[in-house]
């Protein structure tokens, strides 16, 4: 039996002409007005105009297509592309971690005795914050501060105050790190509102908690209703991320955390009794620089053993680059900074090879598609933010390379910030690891008081929208900011980070000198701060400042802009009045080289200045004619 096979209908030719003139139509539109869609794709002129509002829903299957359905010359670019990310992924990493190293040679000695000294509350909370912002890594203060409340160098309280002002220091990374997209505007605005909303947050929760805790101590005491009766020594883990990126960067410069911890616990009056570094016979390496003496034995450092200061060396990978045998403390702290600006360069220059990779894998991408798959709900983004800074045990990390992604517009700023509330949960694992390995109940309670400080900041700031809002908004209004002028960011920095908290601490000094006459003055200066800070508050709320300050920075921006562009505007004017001179036929001024006319007077200036007007007047008259 026969069974017929059906003929293919052919297609009108013009049918296909219209499918291929509409498909290439798409694929040259360059802004979301010229698509049937209305959707925006990634690299459009209009890409910074559309709202997060304005994003359509994309369904998974769409999702599912942009994903995985490729060519072979797709999925090689694909490849390709990924094989670039991954390799300036690595080494942005290993700068940021060269970086903490390189901030903890240099700082460490300062932070050290910073955090050692039990002080008020409001000093605890600065050092906290200090300290953090000068070793780059709120892990490393929480595990000192940790370490010395187990060995009773500082109380519980002054711990808690402290690791409230390490969680604002903890910020000051990623905020570096949106500086680097300074060279395009768009991405600044969206990468500065993403690394701000972190800050925002911290700064609000201490707003909030600390004077709560100053009146109520309510994370002591539900932090010591919590307490075991004793806690078994832990061993102390080290994350994946560490273990890839920290062999590299130890090659170069190791920090030695030992300093740090024994200048807080008052082990050593100061740093100058690390030096200078001693090897044994003149050999770099670990057994004869950086093995500790017993002393129990009778070792005495330089004949039984060595002795390394800021920088030290590591039992797998020798002494790094950096370190010198009898190095001074200056020569550490100068491979330091050299180090830090090594760092910086290579940083950026990661940020950027990263962005630009990214930016063209999603050339062309759909936005919608980008957001449904971004898109997940605020608890979920939370436990992958806490997910991911446990494993690579540092919460800059997780939000110095989400920095850059926001500001591709790859994650919105609402997205943002639940991973950054995340990211402060799981640095606190830190913490609570350093606690039982110190085997210390009052180590765990501080450590306890950093995990439920970030719970109370994200249950007061988080659920409820229009709570939430308000570091949305501030974050979105500093990203706006940086628009009218890209001093913003450092100029940011700089006051919140160093100039704030350093005022604070003078102030605080004052009040602990036990004078009447410094305590007068404190209390003088306090209240013409607050004074002052109502005035500028008034002035920017209900005179008008916020617009006036605006102002002035667009007028400052402006006249950048025009002293960059003024040698080629006067070419093109130049050129202008050239033509005008060639069209009307006035005859070019001729002026002697090196002569100068007579100073005239008033009415003769004006009287030449008539007669030069109507010889001007006359010659285009002339001129006219001639050409009717």
């Amino acid at each position: 039996m026969s069974t017929a096979v059906a003929e293919p209908v052919p297609q009108d030719p013009t049918d296909v002409e219209k499918s291929e003139v509409a498909a290439s139509k798409m694929d040259a539109a360059r802004s979301r007005k010229d698509r049937p869609t209305g959707s925006t794709h990634f690299g459009d002129t209009d890409f910074a105009d559309e709202t997060v509002d304005e994003i359509g829903e994309a369904t998974w299957a769409e999702v599912g297509r942009a994903c995985c359905v490729h060519d072979g010359k797709g999925w090689a670019l694909i490849f390709v592309g990924a094989c670039a990310a991954l390799f300036f992924l690595y080494f942005f990493l290993f700068s940021l971690e060269l970086l903490g190293n390189s901030a903890k040679v240099c700082g460490g000695c300062s932070a050290g005795g910073l955090l050692g000294d039990e002080t008020n509350p409001v000093a605890s909370l600065v050092i906290g914050e200090l300290a953090t912002a000068l070793v780059q890594s709120s892990s490393t203060t929480t595990s000192i501060v940790v370490t010395l409340v187990g060995a009773e160098a500082i109380g519980v309280r002054s711990g808690i105050y402290l690791i409230m002002g390490a969680n604002i220091g903890t910020s000051v990374t990623n905020t570096i790190v949106a500086m680097g997209q300074m060279g395009e505007g768009d991405q600044l605005e969206r990468a500065f509102a993403g690394a701000t909303v972190h800050d925002l947050f911290n700064l609000l929760s201490v707003a909030v908690l600390f004077p709560l805790e100053l009146v109520s101590g309510y994370l002591y005491y539900l932090t010591k209703a919590m307490l075991p009766a004793e806690v078994a020594d832990g061993e102390k883990w080290t994350g994946p991320l560490k273990k890839i990126v920290s062999p590299l960067a130890g090659r170069v410069l190791k920090a030695n955390k030992d300093v740090i911890k024994e200048t807080a616990t008052k082990k050593v009056e100061s740093c100058d009794q690390y030096y200078p570094v001693i090897c044994l016979n003149g050999i770099e390496d670990y057994n004869s620089c950086a093995s500790k003496c017993d002393k129990d034995a009778g070792e005495v450092v330089g004949v039984d053993c060595g002795r390394v200061g800021l920088i030290t060396c590591d039992k797998s990978y020798g002494c790094p680059a950096f370190f010198q045998n009898g190095a001074s403390r200056s020569d550490d702290i100068t491979s330091g900074g050299v180090c830090i600006f090594l760092a910086l360069v290579l940083l950026f220059i990661c940020l950027m090879g990263l962005v630009n990779v990214l930016q063209k894998g999603l050339m062309g991408m759909s936005t919608r598609v980008i957001y449904k798959a971004t898109k997940v709900p605020g608890v979920f983004a939370i436990v992958i933010g806490a997910a991911i800074t446990i494993l690579v045990q540092s919460s800059s990390i997780t939000t110095s390379v989400l920095t850059p992604i926001v500001g591709l517009s790859v994650i919105q700023l609402e997205q943002m910030l639940p991973l950054t509330l995340g990211a402060n949960i799981g640095t606190t694992v830190t913490g609570l690891l350093a606690a039982l390995v110190s085997g210390k109940v009052e180590a765990l309670q501080v450590a306890l008081a950093h995990l439920f400080f970030n719970i109370s900041g994200i249950i007061i700031w988080y659920p409820i929208p229009f709570m939430r809002k308000v570091p949305l908004e501030a974050a979105r209004a500093l990203g706006k900011w940086t628009r009218v002028s890209k001093a913003i960011p450092p100029i940011y920095v700089i006051t919140v980070f160093f100039v704030f908290p350093l005022l604070l601490l003078g102030l605080s000094a004052l009040f602990q000198q036990g004078s009447v006459g410094f305590t007068v003055l404190g209390a003088f200066l306090v209240i013409l701060i607050v004074a002052l800070a109502a005035k500028f508050t008034w002035w920017w709320l209900r005179q008008d400042g916020r617009a006036k300050c605006l102002k002035c920075l667009e007028r400052h921006h402006e006249q950048s802009e025009t002293k960059k562009t003024l040698p080629e505007d006067m070419r093109y004017l130049k050129s202008k009045v050239g033509q005008l001179v060639e069209h009307t036929g006035l005859p070019e001024d001729e002026e002697e080289a090196g002569e100068l006319e007579p100073l005239k007077d008033a009415d003769e200036e004006a009287a030449s200045d008539e007669t030069a007007e109507d010889e001007i007047a006359a010659s285009a008259t002339e001129a006219t004619d001639k050409a009717e």
